[in-house]
């Protein structure tokens, strides 16, 4: 039933979501297949500015950032087709534990593996910002993109 004044069902956000396709998986899947292609370049870098260590340390930090999309995609996908209350609560607290298993993952590596922090550091941010533009972007610019969800 609902409120007068909230046009929006409550019962809507028991349902799952109306679109079956898993489109947060399909999107985390493209940002960690650009990772392959952002990666590269990131750790080229890191060996021309701060060599082999430099250069490993980098690796590292871009392989946590492309799990972390994955590992958002599939639990936003698997919340959706709950319900879009556990979607929202996944977004939501979800992007904060993730931030936390960020951290914690570098924190961890850097303690039980020599790494070369400032490399590991800002290969991490500068993959997550790449990868996350370069998403926004394919995803409102590719006209030729089509998803199950748009057709």
């Amino acid at each position: 039933m609902k409120h007068r004044d909230n046009p929006i069902d409550p019962d809507a956000y028991r349902a799952p979501s109306p679109v079956t396709a898993p489109v947060e998986a399909a999107i985390a899947g493209e940002i960690v297949r650009r990772a392959v292609v952002v990666g590269p370049v990131i750790v080229a870098a890191a060996w021309l500015l701060r060599g082999a260590l430099g250069a490993a340390s980098a690796a590292v930090g871009v392989a946590v950032v492309a799990a972390n999309f994955w590992l958002s995609g599939l639990v936003l996908s698997r919340a959706a087709a709950r319900s879009m209350r556990a979607y929202h609560a996944a977004a939501l607290l979800g992007f904060f534990v993730r931030l936390g298993l960020i951290t914690l993952s570098m924190f961890l590596v850097a303690a039980v593996f020599e790494v070369d922090r400032p490399a590991l550091g800002i290969a991490a941010v500068v993959a997550y910002l790449t990868l996350l533009s370069w998403e926004a972007w394919a995803l409102t610019r590719s006209p030729g993109r089509e998803y199950e969800w748009t057709s």
